[in-house]
């Protein structure tokens, strides 16, 4: 008998999200592993050692933004500290949006409006 609040096709769904969920999980956990058997437990940016007590908090870079390219020599690797990681990847948001405003795409967000657009009349009356 099927559950009350189940839809129907949502198990389905629900099956296929945890699949994906698990291959994720499981190919993560192949190059951690690997990352860390092939590096020394120290930050590439800020040079932070690791022990076994706090080596959750070091992480696995991929240089190429690829997580699928995971040679397994590591050359696609580096191992950030969770801070020095996430500063990494704002550090190539902004580098995008950059280039992407400076192509002209992002033209329609600037500001339009001048405050001191009427000041030279309002000066010359003043006199």
């Amino acid at each position: 008998m099927p559950a009350k609040n189940s839809h129907p096709g949502t198990s389905k769904l629900d099956q296929l999200v945890a699949e994906s969920r698990r291959s994720r999980e499981q190919r993560e956990r192949g190059y951690r592993e690997q990352a860390l058997k092939l590096y020394p437990w120290v930050c590439g940016r800020c040079g932070r050692e690791f022990t076994r007590d706090t080596v959750q908090q070091l992480t696995v870079h991929h240089r190429d933004h690829d997580h699928d390219n995971n040679p397994s020599d590591g050359s696609n690797w580096e191992l950030l500290c969770v801070y020095c990681h996430d500063n990494e990847h704002q550090r190539q948001l902004e580098a995008a949006a950059q280039v992407e405003s400076s192509t002209g795409d992002a033209q329609e967000s600037r500001a339009t409006h001048n405050p001191f657009a009427g000041l030279k009349t309002l000066l010359k009356g003043d006199t």
